[in-house]
């Protein structure tokens, strides 16, 4: 077994104690009326993207979202959650450098022993859902775990259903597709583009991930047979009929969308053997992105 398939296994296990352990973590995150900024790289900005729509929605407060990288200087907000398995990402210690003594910043992460520590006003460790692998899985879902709990919006489903996504098996012919498209409305939006990241980094594989609405605007174009359209969460009325009528495979997310996400975690792993590659060596990628001065 690669590192990747054992601790995407372990998520339930991990949601359970991060849902369960969110009201003792709630004085290091966001509180009611705050304006909030979420950042990451890679995965963990995906897990951003979904976790402000959420607290957006939720009336929590106006938040958004950003690449570390791309974080605007000139705007102000009352706290800045950086979410960082490593601790060591250059692009997240920079910002939080930056701005320090000016925002108030909590770190998400997976180690105490990096500079994030101190880099950060507040820490939340989820030391039990790091990972030896490069490609994640449950850190990621964890920490949006956490974040979803902290908002009153974790289901118990959730878990049940995450179980369900381990246990079931893959739907008949799906790892033999040549395109996969992933779609989502509101903070499944997010976990699309994750969903598109996790079959390029682990298997190689050629992805699309865009909001439900927006693929009539154009990506429909290059749907054929051959292509896997995979929705996370409930489709805008009449997708399926249209996704079905240009030969391609839809994919129904029935599952609570953060246990669609194991699935397709699964269904990464189950490419990349189809395909010969190893997923716990993904090409031209490390652990942690550590930019020289």
């Amino acid at each position: 077994m690669t590192h990747v398939e054992d601790e995407l296994t372990g998520q339930p296990e991990c949601w359970t104690r991060a849902a369960a352990e969110a009201a003792g973590h709630a004085p290091a995150l966001p509180r009611p009326g705050e304006r909030v900024a979420l950042v990451g790289c890679g995965t963990s900005y995906f897990m951003a993207q979904a976790a402000a729509a959420l607290r957006e929605g939720a009336g929590q407060g106006e938040t958004d979202a950003f690449a570390a990288s791309e974080f605007p200087r000139g705007r102000a907000y009352d706290r800045i959650v950086a979410l960082t398995r490593s601790g060591t990402t250059t692009e997240v210690l920079d910002l939080l450098d930056r701005v320090k003594g000016r925002t108030r910043t909590t770190a998400l992460t997976a180690d105490p022993d990096t500079p994030v520590m101190t880099a950060a006003d507040d820490v939340v460790v989820l030391d039990y859902a790091d990972e030896r692998s490069v490609v994640q899985t449950r850190f990621a879902t964890t920490a949006l775990t956490l974040l979803r709990a902290h908002l009153g919006l974790h289901p118990d489903k959730a878990v049940t259903d995450a179980r369900t996504a381990l246990a079931q098996p893959l739907p008949e012919g799906l790892a033999d597709c040549t395109q996969f498209t992933f779609l989502g409305r509101g903070w499944t939006v997010g976990l699309a583009h994750e969903a598109g990241l996790k079959m390029r980094e682990a298997a190689l594989a050629w992805t699309e991930a865009y909001p439900a609405m927006e693929y009539r605007h154009g990506p429909i174009s290059v749907t054929t047979r051959g292509t896997a359209t995979w929705m996370l969460g409930a489709a805008p009325e009449g997708l399926a009929e249209q996704v079905r009528a240009t030969g391609a495979r839809w994919i129904e997310g029935g599952l609570d969308p953060l246990a669609e996400l194991v699935r397709v975690q699964r269904l990464a792993v189950a490419v990349a053997a189809a395909r010969g590659l190893d997923p716990d060596r993904p090409r031209h990628l490390t652990r942690s992105v550590i930019l020289a001065p």
